[in-house]
């Protein structure tokens, strides 16, 4: 019997009927302007039954040598399977740790509450798993003589990083758009150190989206932001993963924060082709989280997604999602729909002291994964998370790209958060009784 062939294409994710191949330079429907999707051909993937899918995967998942040590890659055939291995560009991504949280899930009243940690990463972020995709793509087609000359982002700090990694990994030249004086200084230093063509400018992240698609409209120079469908096509794969982590038996909710809004999608269409497969059973429920100082989603949610108003966002702690006009608004809402999804927001308070909480429990969380588990305890408050619920939360960064946060935190000295679980170092002689008197209450 002969292999099957898989097959995948760029589609309108507006349904209007447009086609092309993964080669061309594209990213908006030349019809509709809807964005576009990777779409596979779901009958030839059903030809291998869902068993054998699991058992392949897991089988994979050990391996210790490239393409198969890449969480992302590991699925080859449900990411780009025409994709050949020698264009691969890997630095190691995905299979990274779920976390348990017992005691917030006991305080909380959950069975289970686990932290799929993301930021355990080469660049220290979940971007790696669509910019794996993207620039292996890149590599490609540069090698079938597509006049790429570079590849360029509008970044809040992860984006870039991911895509300076990448790119020096593959020898192309990358461009970062950086809102000036609203990243972290470790986000900033990645595309520094790793060779990128780093701008500076004044103004936030979307006056830098919107001067970086004027500027790709040049097709020399090639977009990587998440309107671009092959990120999706490798940030869905966090999905497949928690999945896997969990025996192939979803949780009942999974709650990720949203700035952009690439990642609830990705994280949906994972599921969906889980269940259009057959290796999963059933259809979790998803809560998008988002900052309130940055909320455009949280707003149309209120409104019954009737039309998204961009709006200013106002300066957050959660840097990489204060996004006001989020580009995969449309993609985004569509999976909310049909996973019978909810939005929730959290002040620049609870997001600090939810993280700090998680960070209780042996974990080390970012400012956004602050955002999704003060949404989470809020939404269990509200009772629309049951009580009993198996929850999932996608942490999205690691903690250490973000240290003014935690060290600020820790002094009390973050503005309009108050501090409950402060920790800060206690000064002392180097005295052995005063030693004893600080050690006397353990």
């Amino acid at each position: 019997m002969s292999k099957p062939a898989f097959h995948a294409e760029y589609a309108c994710s507006e349904g209007c009927g447009f086609r092309a191949p993964l080669l061309e330079v594209v990213y908006r429907c030349p019809r509709c302007q809807g964005l576009l999707e990777v779409a596979h051909d779901v009958e030839a993937l059903r030809s291998v039954p869902a068993e054998e899918w699991r058992r392949r995967f897991e089988q994979r998942f050990g391996s210790s040598r490239l393409p198969y040590a890449s969480g992302v890659w590991g699925k080859h055939e449900w990411v780009l399977p025409e994709l050949p291995v020698e264009d691969l560009v890997s630095l190691g991504e995905g299979r990274v740790p779920l976390k348990p949280l017992p005691r917030m899930a006991a305080e909380l009243g959950l069975a289970s509450l686990d932290l799929k940690e993301c930021g355990v990463s080469p660049t220290g972020s979940f971007k790696d798993w669509g910019m794996t995709v993207l620039v292996s793509s890149v590599k490609h087609m540069r090698a079938r003589g597509v006049p790429i000359r570079a590849v360029a982002c509008a970044s809040t700090g992860d984006t870039s990083a991911a895509l300076s990694a990448y790119c020096a990994a593959a020898g192309i030249p990358s461009v970062v758009f950086l809102p000036k004086d609203k990243v972290s200084l470790s986000q900033l230093v990645q595309p520094v150190a790793n060779g990128a063509r780093v701008l500076s400018l004044d103004t936030d992240f979307d006056g830098c989206m919107k001067l970086v698609q004027q500027v790709t409209q040049d097709s020399g120079l090639y977009l990587a932001n998440s309107m671009n469908s092959l990120r999706i096509e490798g940030q869905k794969v966090v999905a497949i993963e928690l999945c896997q982590d969990l025996g192939w038996e979803p949780p009942d909710w999974v709650v990720i924060p949203g700035g952009n809004l690439g990642n609830a999608s990705a994280l949906g269409k994972g599921f969906e082709l889980m269940l259009a497969l057959g290796v999963i059973s059933k259809r979790p429920r998803i809560a998008v989280a988002q900052a309130q100082r940055a909320n455009p989603l949280m707003r149309a949610f209120r409104g019954g997604f009737k039309e998204l108003l961009p709006m200013q966002a106002e300066r957050t702690l959660a840097s990489a999602i204060q996004i006001g006009n989020p580009v995969s608004f449309r993609r985004a809402v569509r999976i909310l729909k049909s996973f019978d999804g909810v939005v929730e927001e959290a002040t620049e308070s609870e997001l600090a002291n939810a993280a700090a909480r998680a960070d209780r429990e042996g974990t080390f969380t970012c400012p956004h994964t602050g955002v999704a588990l003060a949404a989470l305890e809020k939404l269990v408050a509200q009772g629309v998370i049951a009580r009993g619920a198996r929850v999932a939360v996608v942490s999205t960064a690691h903690g250490l790209k973000f240290p003014d946060f935690k060290v600020g935190y820790h002094r009390g000295a973050l503005a309009d958060v108050t501090s409950r679980y402060a920790n800060p170092p206690v000064d002392l002689p180097a005295e052995l009784g005063a030693v004893r008197n600080a050690l006397a209450d353990l």
